[in-house]
């Protein structure tokens, strides 16, 4: 009820800021909506555009298309869309990802994540969740530790790809238990989490969001979640805190962009409708049970929110000395 207060609210405070009537007005592309994710299906970040795609489709009255574009963490789509028109036709699912891990650590990028992107709206905030097969004899962080000091280099560890949230938080996990462990990279988190069911790859810190569904069928198990505390979506995953490493917190997060050039009255206007997309009481329960959080409010919300994240992951990376080729 609070999150739905707040989402209400939030809208709220965005409209008066312009007068109603003004954000009202501002029409919307005539022709068909192209939602852009930087991902193949089957992972968090596709699940929450197909989501948040039907209900505004549906409040729009045309079609909203999810139209997945893998590959590079999400940059070769987040490139796509920095080069699309700024009338409202093409709009990006933009990702902890896209905005601030790849910035941070592909100095070749053809994009800059202010500079060629008008923020829409945040989607929400999701753990990881370090899992894996549910065939795995590993029950514990302690028996994920003591397996890699036992075979240095050669237990396996999945992410989406280089430069990911999943990427990174490998990399802590490896600096602060002091062990050497294989980094898998694949592109995006659908295909991972097939081999990981497949027992190809051994353990993942995968999103909350992308996992969830393999957790709900028994395909894959959980034995830690990155945040501080506890997600209400797993009560009963301890965190890596509670587990012996008090400095792990890691979060994806997601939201909506567009190109730079997008008006600012049609960014509130679709910013409006994303929050009374996100205040639909199905909509909370599908977030909620992904485990997606402290979503929506307004334009200027989320532009500062990028800001604050672009800086915070480039001072980790230029502390920890990463940079990938892109």
């Amino acid at each position: 009820m609070q999150r739905r207060h707040f989402l209400m609210n939030a809208g709220a405070a965005s409209l008066a800021g312009l007068g109603l009537p003004h954000v009202m007005a501002q029409a919307l592309p005539s022709g068909p909506i192209k939602l852009v994710v930087g991902f193949p299906p089957g992972g968090g970040a596709d699940a929450l555009a197909r989501v948040v795609a039907q209900k505004l489709g549906t409040l729009w009255g045309q079609q909203v298309i999810v139209d997945n574009r893998p590959g590079a963490s999400s940059t070769l789509a987040a490139d796509f869309v920095a080069q699309q028109p700024g009338d409202g036709t093409v709009l990006f699912l933009s990702t902890i990802n896209s905005h601030a891990l790849a910035p941070a650590v592909m100095p070749k990028l053809r994009y800059h994540a202010e500079r060629d992107f008008a923020p829409v709206a945040l989607l929400g905030l999701t753990p990881n969740l370090l899992i894996t097969s549910a065939s795995s004899p590993v029950k514990s962080v302690k028996e994920v530790v003591a397996l890699c000091k036992a075979q240095p280099g050669k237990v396996s560890f999945g992410s989406a790809g280089p430069g990911t949230i999943q990427h990174f938080a490998i990399e802590k996990f490896k600096l602060l238990a002091g062990v050497d462990a294989l980094h898998v990279p694949y592109k995006g988190s659908g295909p991972l989490l097939t081999d990981l069911i497949g027992g190809q790859i051994q353990f993942t810190f995968e999103t909350m969001t992308a996992a969830t569904p393999h957790l709900k069928n028994g395909r894959v198990v959980a034995l830690a979640q990155s945040r501080a505390k506890r997600s209400p979506a797993y009560p009963n995953v301890p965190t890596m805190q509670e587990q012996g490493f008090p400095e792990f917190e890691t979060m994806n997060w997601y939201g909506i962009s567009g190109p730079a050039k997008l008006p600012p009255a049609l960014a509130r206007r679709i910013n409006q409708d994303v929050n009374t997309v996100l205040a639909m009481a199905d909509v909370q329960e599908k977030f909620q049970g992904f485990g997606v959080e402290d979503g929506g409010g307004s334009v200027e919300r989320y532009g500062d929110f990028v800001r604050t994240e672009l800086a915070k992951w480039a001072r980790v990376a230029r502390d920890a000395k990463v940079t990938i080729d892109s």
